[in-house]
């Protein structure tokens, strides 16, 4: 993987110390990366779920775009997760995409780990 990609996985792992974070190379100069344990507001009925996506070898001038959590993610008030998510798959396993597409991608402070972060926030703060 590139000085850059490894840069972001390492910045995430340290981010997320109480998560396992699994990455795989994608043979390309990118990875795929994986946090399991993530906790997850308690408007859901699990209380945690992994979620990943790719940090492909562009980065950081390329968007870390889509991510994906577990397939079973459901409300605890039986509302559909809504806008913004579908149903998916992420290296093979069912999955939820969350579609949360950065428009206005700035390399210099658009960071894996600031995705991550913006994408949680997103899901966890969900009417």
């Amino acid at each position: 993987m590139t000085r850059e990609v490894g840069a972001a996985v390492q910045e995430i792992a340290v981010a997320y110390a109480d998560c396992a974070v699994e990455t795989v190379e994608d043979e390309q100069g990118g990875a795929f990366v994986t946090l399991t344990d993530v906790p997850i507001d308690d408007r859901y009925v699990q209380g945690t779920s992994w979620i990943g996506f790719h940090v492909t070898h562009a980065y950081p001038y390329a968007d870390v775009y889509p991510h994906f959590v577990r397939h079973d993610l459901s409300r605890r008030d039986g509302k559909p997760l809504g806008e913004g998510t579908s149903i998916g798959s992420f290296r093979g396993q069912p999955a939820i995409q969350l579609s949360r597409r950065a428009n206005r991608h700035n390399p210099a402070t658009d960071t894996a780990l600031l995705k991550l972060q913006k994408v949680l926030r997103w899901l966890n703060g969900r009417p």
